[in-house]
């Protein structure tokens, strides 16, 4: 029965920490799986096998002396010798063997009892050989080269039905990964983000050169034939409100009269001037306009008043709590829009995604160059992993078995090894009997 003590009073959490997960990983260790039992079964039937065949001899041995005494012949001399060796040859065995996993009869014998002795330095020696044999770049780059991944990749994503599983796993992965993210830290960070990427950034130049485009190709004309257009509606229709304008902005001592027919005159005036500015593409106003927005366009980019004043705007309008919840907003409409795309399997997202996939497994199955930059890169990837985190991984080894029990880590190894070392007895036995026959008849040959 497995004891496990706890922390004492006063050790750190990282101690205590490092207490249990050694007591997980020798609960790990010392359970025996049924195929653990079964494996072990075997081990004692080969025991029983061995330990009979050296009584056997040992029997042999016994009454082929008998016989000799009794004056059977030279052949029981013969059987007497072949016995014997294979007794010795059973006994050295079996002391070889079992003191590689236990004290032989108990006894503190030096250099016995090794696997249990030596299981913290089994752990490091296992950990330095696959560090040195398994993640070196060389074995690393070689075993990667040899796979072909790059066009094995190929073939595998131009299967449309491999392009639809990877294309829903990617989904799923967008879906899982906007769930983790709790809106208000994106919104904060996005926010935060575009505040200082508009404070970082000057914008007076870049809307100087754009509008100074924009004048030059005429683009402006559109806007400005629009804005009369809907000018000289809008004064068609509301004639009386203009009218009525100027009534009210008149001195009170001016006659009602006098009024009405300035009022009149002031609307014919404004109705004739965005008339002809509508009709007439080489108005006057017209070309005082472009004339203004050329000059506007060029104190953006080098007067340091005007950029000036623009800067102190682009501060005002980001500083604004409404233009804040806007930008902070946004992130909720696109996370929305992305969600719902990643989940609609005929959306216009997934099918893209799909379609890319195909096409990247078309190109890399027949582009020999494409396998190879993607066996590059993986190689490449492989190789810095190996090579940055290979204590990391070493130690996981030796560290792992560092944390098992002495005892049950010697009885599970047996298990597992242990019935093909029982067969070394049985052959130390045979071929003992075989070698002690051979050197009693050379010894009987020499001797005659």
């Amino acid at each position: 029965m497995e004891r496990t003590e706890s922390p004492e009073v006063g050790q750190s959490g990282a101690e205590g920490q490092h207490a249990r997960s050694g007591a997980v990983t020798n609960r790990a260790m010392t359970s025996f799986s049924p195929a653990d039992e079964e494996k072990r079964r075997g081990v004692r039937r080969m025991k029983l096998t061995a330990t009979g065949l050296l009584v056997f001899v040992a029997v042999v041995y016994v009454l082929a002396e008998w016989a000799s005494h009794r004056g059977a012949g030279a052949w029981a001399g013969y059987v007497s010798a072949a016995a014997e060796a294979g007794m010795v040859g059973a006994l050295a065995d079996w002391f070889a063997v079992t003191a590689l996993f236990r004290h032989p009869l108990g006894l503190p014998i030096p250099h016995t009892a090794i696997i249990p002795r030596k299981k913290d330095q089994l752990g490091v020696s296992l950990g330095e050989f696959v560090g040195e044999n398994f993640l070196s770049e060389d074995v690393v780059r070689g075993r990667l080269r040899a796979v072909g991944i790059g066009s094995r990749l190929g073939a595998w994503l131009a299967v449309p039905e491999h392009a639809d599983r990877v294309t829903a796993e990617l989904a799923a992965a967008l879906r899982g990964a906007l769930a983790v993210l709790r809106d208000s830290d994106v919104q904060a960070v996005v926010g935060e983000a575009i505040t200082r990427r508009a404070d970082a950034q000057e914008i007076a130049p870049g809307m100087g050169k754009m509008l100074d485009r924009i004048v030059a190709d005429g683009g402006h004309r559109r806007a400005v034939d629009l804005v009369v257009t809907r000018a000289h509606d809008w004064l068609e229709l509301h004639g009386d409100t203009v009218m009525e304008a100027v009534h009210v902005g008149a001195p009170g001592w001016t006659p009602r009269f006098v009024d009405r027919k300035v009022g009149e005159r002031v609307y014919k005036e404004l109705l004739r001037f965005v008339t002809e500015m509508r009709d007439m593409p080489d108005h006057p106003a017209r070309g005082a306009l472009d004339r203004f927005l050329t000059d506007f366009a060029s104190d953006l980019q080098s007067d340091t008043e005007t950029r000036a004043r623009v800067e102190r705007l682009k501060g005002e309008i980001l500083g604004r709590s409404e233009v804040q919840d806007v930008i902070a907003s946004a992130w909720t409409a696109v996370r929305a829009m992305i969600v719902a795309a990643a989940e609609d399997e005929r959306s216009e997202l997934r099918l893209r995604v799909r379609a890319s996939l195909l096409s990247l497994g078309a190109r890399m199955s027949a582009d020999p160059k494409l396998q190879g930059k993607v066996d590059g890169w993986l190689e490449s990837a492989a190789v810095y992993v190996v090579t940055t985190y290979r204590k990391e991984i070493t130690s996981l080894i030796t560290d792992t078995v560092a944390g098992w029990d002495a005892e049950h880590t010697t009885k599970k190894i047996e298990a597992n090894i242990g019935r093909d070392l029982q067969f070394i007895r049985i052959n130390g036995t045979v071929v003992g009997s075989l070698a002690g026959l051979v050197i009693h008849t050379v010894s009987r040959a020499l001797g005659a």
